[in-house]
């Protein structure tokens, strides 16, 4: 004969009933009305063959039988949902958030880590935004300055880069790029600037292009537009594959930084830890 499926929801009406001795605050913490909480318990007092509650005026007191079974419900019940959490929480997407200028150094990372480990998938979403709040993601790459309890990744430092075909017959002059277009990463000269000033020799940029991120300066730089200052860590990559060349040795700190901000482990999910590790291994 097989075996009745046992009432689930009745039971979880039953242990939040019980808890509370009172109908109308069970049928609050449920969003439920009274009546369908009224109607749960009956059901599974059939389903039992026995009365789980004595109905009294002022409220409701368990039965011999209710008090009896009651241990090994909310147990049983517990057990059930702590498995299937763990469950979900193995096999959740981690959301990241990150601004648009850090996308040339996270996606090689993040398509490396998919590859070394495929259960571990990242929701990757970009912004403009430099705000220190997590809002709905699971963890943040910031820009500026390094909030509180956040881990530091990188730290900004400028070098001028071009494509190689731009590359002047001086490299390590200042002057020789007095011809060329500077494309410049924000809406006004600071990057510029502060790479010139840590020189000390003037210049005067003839021709200008102007860019939201330093992401867009960079992409400029590479298809021949003009000459960009970029971070050293995020074009690396374009570095070693010759997409873009450095004609100047050293670099200068902004005082900027790429940090990043996480949920604590009891609200995170399991994998984050991993995802973290491998974003702070040196860039």
């Amino acid at each position: 004969m097989p075996q009745r499926p046992l009432p689930l929801n009745a039971i979880h009406a039953f242990i939040v009933t019980a808890r509370h001795l009172n109908l109308t605050r069970a049928a609050s913490e449920l969003c439920i009305t009274q009546g369908a909480v009224s109607r749960k318990i009956a059901a599974l007092e059939a389903w039992l063959g026995f009365s789980l509650f004595d109905r009294h005026a002022r409220g409701l007191h368990l039965t011999p039988q209710g008090a009896s079974l009651l241990p090994a419900l909310q147990s049983g019940y517990q057990q059930m949902h702590d498995a299937a959490q763990q469950a979900s929480r193995q096999n959740a997407v981690i959301r990241l958030k990150a601004p648009t200028c850090a996308m040339r150094w996270l996606v090689p990372k993040l398509v490396a880590l998919e590859k070394a480990r495929p259960e571990l998938h990242v929701s990757l979403t970009t912004t403009v935004d430099h705000s220190s709040q997590l809002d709905n993601f699971d963890a943040a790459i910031l820009y500026g300055s390094s909030p509180r309890h956040s881990v530091l990744l990188f730290e900004e430092a400028l070098t001028p880069v071009m494509a190689l075909s731009l590359m002047p017959g001086e490299p390590d002059a200042v002057p020789s790029l007095a011809e060329m277009t500077f494309l410049h990463p924000t809406a006004d000269s600071r990057d510029w600037q502060l790479w010139l000033q840590a020189q000390q020799q003037p210049l005067v940029m003839k021709r200008n292009q102007h860019f939201s991120t330093m992401d867009l300066a960079i992409s400029a730089a590479i298809q021949g537009f003009g000459v960009t200052v970029a971070d050293v860590t995020l074009i690396a990559e374009d570095l070693a594959m010759r997409r873009l060349v450095a004609p100047f040795a050293g670099s200068v700190k902004t005082g900027a930084v790429y940090s990043l901000i996480r949920r604590p482990p009891s609200v995170s999910p399991p994998l984050l830890d991993e995802l973290v590790a491998w974003l702070c291994e040196q860039p």
